[in-house]
């Protein structure tokens, strides 16, 4: 995260409360398919890389336990039948990071009318079901009308796209802080670019928490400011508010602006 609580806390304050941030797409493409037809010849049931799967495949295979298999291993017994691609639903995929209203989870877990609980029972089967439950979901119910297609994240890519994002390092620096995004993804182990946020940034000291208003103390090297505090509750934005203030309001503007996402 690369703003300060109170920097997210300011911005969402005002954003209506109705809607959901997920970033998505139905152009599955060639996640559509099968495999090779070298995996045809495969045993009843097989062992399948992940990396490899997702590149090749996404709706039609019948992954088994995928949550078991993600905990604790690198790959996933697939069945080697394959279903038809659902025609009930649209299928959609996306992001797996998302921001989600009150309303719409309660949807999700109550389960209303039978959408929820349909698509729950089909992503039960498929390939990283995080990115493309909540999608179908919203998108195949009246939230489609109340879902903004970002996931609020700085992303660097190749070009063309592979499968995973670059690592980000100190040369995405002042990108990142311009374009006022307040999370990116992904980062090595001990990345210069995590001390340097969190010196520049979030003002924060090594091993010690992010300060806020509610830090009392006096900022010194050999004390933390915050081992004293006042109203817990004060928000005082940072520097990277007002970024964040003008990034959102112009995604809210070009979703307002385009026709529904969901119906790409």
């Amino acid at each position: 995260m690369f703003s300060l609580a109170a920097d997210l806390i300011h911005v969402f304050s005002s954003v209506p409360r109705h809607l959901n941030f997920i970033d998505h797409t139905s152009d599955i493409g060639w996640k559509e398919y099968v495999l090779s037809e070298l995996s045809k010849n495969l045993a009843a049931l097989v062992l399948v890389s992940p990396i490899y799967c997702c590149r090749s495949q996404r709706v039609q295979p019948v992954i088994v336990d995928a949550g078991i298999y993600l905990a604790g291993r690198n790959q996933f017994f697939q069945s080697t039948e394959k279903r038809a691609t659902p025609d009930g639903f649209k299928f959609f995929t996306g992001s797996p990071w998302v921001i989600l209203n009150r309303r719409f989870i309660e949807y999700c877990i109550f389960g209303w009318e039978n959408l929820p609980r349909t698509l729950l029972m089909y992503f039960t089967n498929v390939m990283l079901p995080l990115e493309g439950y909540f999608h179908s979901v919203a998108c195949n119910s009246d939230f489609r009308n109340f879902t903004v297609n970002n996931d609020l994240r700085y992303v660097a890519w190749d070009d063309p796209p592979q499968m995973e994002p670059r690592f980000l390092n100190i040369t995405h620096y002042e990108e990142i802080v311009e374009s006022g995004v307040p999370f990116a993804r992904k980062f090595r182990e001990k990345e210069y670019l995590l001390d340097r946020i969190d010196e520049k940034i979030l003002q924060r000291w090594r091993h010690r928490p992010v300060p806020g208003a509610w830090c009392t103390g006096r900022k010194r090297w050999f004390s933390d400011p915050c081992s004293q505090w006042s109203n817990v509750n004060i928000v005082r934005p940072g520097p990277q508010a007002e970024k964040f203030r003008r990034y959102m309001d112009r995604i809210l503007e070009e979703s307002k602006s385009s026709n529904s996402s969901c119906a790409q």
